[in-house]
């Protein structure tokens, strides 16, 4: 529980230091997005894990913050696609460079012989977590959210 209080922290710290206002749900809300744009809206909600009503308002609050745009699926007039904005990517993009310098320095502090074990230890972990814990492509693809985008024909 103490490194997984951990990596929450440092995740925190990472998106504070870029953007006080954003939280952390919307940001992994905009990191599964990135990870599996464009994708429908119900398809991000079941990858979330929150249902359809909660992932529409997270989306309305990224809309209105210039992060992700929402349109209508020519297709299916039924379906709202999601792709991240040019900030949207942009803001991922620095929080995950914060993050990552955050843990290079904390794993750089560890003796040779500790940080020697830690990657095996981790991999071990995340494999006995599952794919879906550590892909969000997984469930994207189990509930056909990941589509071709219809709105930049060439993309």
């Amino acid at each position: 529980m103490a490194a997984s209080r951990l990596l929450v922290a440092i995740s925190a710290r990472a998106l504070s230091s870029i953007d006080d206002s954003m939280t952390l749900p919307q940001l992994r809300a905009l990191v599964v997005l990135e990870s599996c744009e464009p994708l429908k809206l119900a398809a991000m909600a079941a990858t979330l894990g929150v249902n359809p009503s909660t992932a529409m308002r997270m989306v309305d609050r990224l809309e209105s913050a210039g992060l992700v745009d929402r349109r209508t699926n020519p297709a299916s007039r039924r379906e709202v696609v999601l792709n991240l904005t040019d900030a949207g990517r942009d803001l991922v993009g620095r929080v995950m460079a914060h993050r990552q310098a955050e843990v290079t320095a904390l794993v750089a502090r560890l003796p040779a012989e500790e940080r020697a074990g830690l990657v095996p230890a981790l991999r071990a972990l995340t494999r006995a977590a599952g794919e879906l814990a550590v892909d969000p492509f997984d469930e994207v693809r189990r509930t056909g959210g990941l589509v071709a985008d219809p709105l930049a024909p060439g993309r």
